[in-house]
């Protein structure tokens, strides 16, 4: 198999990662895997961090070009496809898969042109459930239901190197002729962002003590349509023509 390129593989996602160590051995399990992008989203140790170099075992190129964020929506704006990583129901109605069909799905996205990213939360809480509802599926590693527990290194590394071996036969582009690309993260947020803004002012999201799970339980609803471009365009322009209405 012939090695990847720096920009290879889905983008890894570190939600406030704890200590410097635990970046660092990520950094080194990705190098393992052939992935080459690391984002870090509020790292509680600071950053760049002295630690992390050490422990990544002469991953440095990965960790020089780690970029940093203050929101997960941020670190994921740029993203078409999201997967969240998590040990435990959540309660959310998502498709879950294990690290091996993830795999598969994550190759033939890169083959579409998709931009993908998988989130990975502190080791000690996991990703929170707004966190979670930002992806588009959940991956869930099948392990001893008695111990499930996995360090941060671990849990990248076998996600990763199920990407990895999808490399030997990578399959097909799954975009049809005409086809529009899947919509960014970012606009889907700012669509949720509209939808959300309207369905307050009409007093849909009440009463407020109940507003975050409303407000993730519709969100789940859109991500699981992974929504292209144009389909994101016609679910604007209906929001508009029922705005329109009501006036």
């Amino acid at each position: 198999m012939a090695a990847e390129g720096a920009d290879a593989g889905p983008v890894v996602i570190l939600v406030d990662p704890q200590l410097g160590e635990n970046i660092g051995m990520v950094a080194r399990a990705m190098r393992n895997c052939a992935l080459g992008r690391l984002r870090l989203v509020r790292p509680r140790d600071g950053w760049p961090n002295e630690a992390a170099v050490k422990a990544s075992a002469g991953a440095d190129a990965i960790l020089a070009a780690t970029a940093l964020y203050e929101t997960t929506a941020a670190a994921i704006g740029d993203l078409n496809r999201v997967y969240a990583t998590t040990a435990r129901p959540r309660g959310m109605t998502k498709p879950v898969d294990t690290p091996r069909a993830a795999a598969t799905a994550i190759r033939a996205a890169e083959a579409a042109g998709e931009r993908v990213g998988v989130l990975f939360g502190p080791e000690r809480s996991g990703l929170t459930n707004d966190d979670i509802a930002l992806a588009g599926r959940i991956i869930e590693v099948p392990l001893n239901p008695a111990f499930t527990s996995l360090n941060l290194a671990q849990a990248v590394l076998l996600i990763g190197y199920e990407w990895f071996l999808q490399g030997i036969d990578a399959p097909p582009s799954r975009l049809e002729a005409g086809g529009t690309p899947p919509a960014t993260r970012e606009k889907l947020l700012e669509f949720f962002g509209r939808l959300e803004g309207l369905l307050d002012d009409s007093g849909f999201l009440f009463p407020p003590e109940k507003r975050p799970a409303m407000v993730r339980n519709i969100r789940n609803l859109f991500q699981r349509g992974e929504l292209t471009e144009a389909e994101l365009r016609t679910l604007h322009g209906i929001v508009s023509a029922l705005t329109k209405l009501r006036g």
